[in-house]
C-alpha cells in the first residue's frame, strides 16, 4: 500500500531522518523511532466531527504536508508506505485492545515486518504505552527495554500478547493473530473509531508524543510530560488550547 503522492524524500524530511537507508533492522528500528519522535499521536479531526479518511492520498498529504498527525490506521499506515518504498516485506495485522474491562473489537492497526530472517512487531499508534522500536515475534515471555520502558510478547494458541510494565506490574496492551488484513479491512474500525459515541477518540482529545527522554500526554485539558522518569503536570485552559497544541506538539488544526 503506497500514495501516488508518496516520497521518501518528503517522508524523511518530516521525521527529520538523515541515516543511510537500507532493507535491514538499524534502518527499520531507526526509522521507527525517527517517526515516533516526529509525528504525534492525535485524534482533532475525530474531535472536530470528522471521519479520519482513509485514502491513502489524504494520509500522506495530512502527516508529511501539513505537519500533522494522526491515529493508528494513519500512522502506521504512513510507516507501512516507507517500508514499501524500501522494499521491507510488511502485513497489516488486526489487534484487539485490552485496556477496557469489556471485551473490545479488533480496532486496532499493527504492523509485522520481516528483516533478517526474523518477523518484528512495529506500531506506531498505541498511544501511551506503545512500543517504541521493533519487538521480534520469537522473542516470547522475555522482557524487552526500551528506553525507560519494559515491554514482553505472551503468545499461546496462535495469539500474541503484548504487555507494557505500568506502575510495577505487567499491563495488557493489545492482542492479534498473524493473519493479513487488507487495508481495505480496517475501513470498519476506522469508522466505529472516529463515530462510535464509546470511542475514546470521540470522548477525549488524545494527543501523545513521544521523545527520546520519554513522552508528552495530553489528554482533553490535563497535560503529563515525562522526562527520564520525571513527570510533571498542567491543566490547559480551553482558550490556551490552539497556542498549545502549536508549542508542545507542533500541530495546527
Amino acid at each position: 500500500m503506497i500514495a501516488r503522492n508518496f516520497t521518501l524524500a518528503d517522508y524523511f524530511r518530516r521525521i527529520r531522518y538523515t541515516a543511510e537507508a537500507r532493507n535491514d533492522l538499524a534502518t527499520l528500528a531507526a526509522m521507527m523511532r525517527a517517526q515516533l519522535f516526529s509525528v504525534p499521536f492525535e485524534n482533532l479531526d475525530t474531535q472536530s466531527g470528522k471521519v479520519v479518511s482513509m485514502v491513502p492520498e489524504d494520509i500522506v498529504q495530512k502527516l508529511v504536508y501539513r505537519n500533522r498527525g494522526g491515529y493508528c490506521f494513519e500512522v502506521n499506515g504512513l510507516f507501512a508506505m516507507a517500508l514499501a518504498a524500501l522494499n521491507i516485506p510488511y502485513r497489516f495485522v488486526a489487534a484487539r485492545p485490552m485496556l477496557y474491562h469489556d471485551r473490545r473489537p479488533k480496532t486496532h492497526m499493527a504492523i509485522i515486518a520481516e528483516v533478517e530472517g526474523r518477523q518484528w512487531l512495529c506500531d506506531l499508534g498505541f498511544g501511551s504505552y506503545g512500543i517504541r522500536a521493533p519487538i521480534a515475534l520469537d522473542r516470547i515471555n522475555q522482557p524487552v527495554q526500551q528506553d525507560d520502558d519494559f515491554y514482553q510478547l505472551l503468545h499461546g494458541d496462535g495469539i500474541f500478547l503484548l504487555q507494557a510494565r505500568v506502575d510495577g506490574n505487567w499491563a495488557s496492551q493489545f492482542e492479534f493473530d498473524l493473519s493479513p488484513q487488507e487495508w481495505v479491512d480496517f475501513l470498519p474500525a476506522n469508522y466505529y473509531s472516529a463515530t462510535w459515541p464509546g470511542s475514546l477518540f470521540v470522548q477525549k482529545l488524545v494527543v501523545i508524543q513521544h521523545t527520546p527522554q520519554g513522552r508528552k500526554i495530553l489528554l482533553d485539558h490535563h497535560y503529563k510530560q515525562i522526562d527520564n522518569g520525571t513527570i510533571s503536570k498542567l491543566e490547559v485552559p480551553a482558550a490556551s488550547m490552539k497556542q498549545f497544541l502549536q508549542s508542545h506538539f507542533g500541530l495546527h488544526e
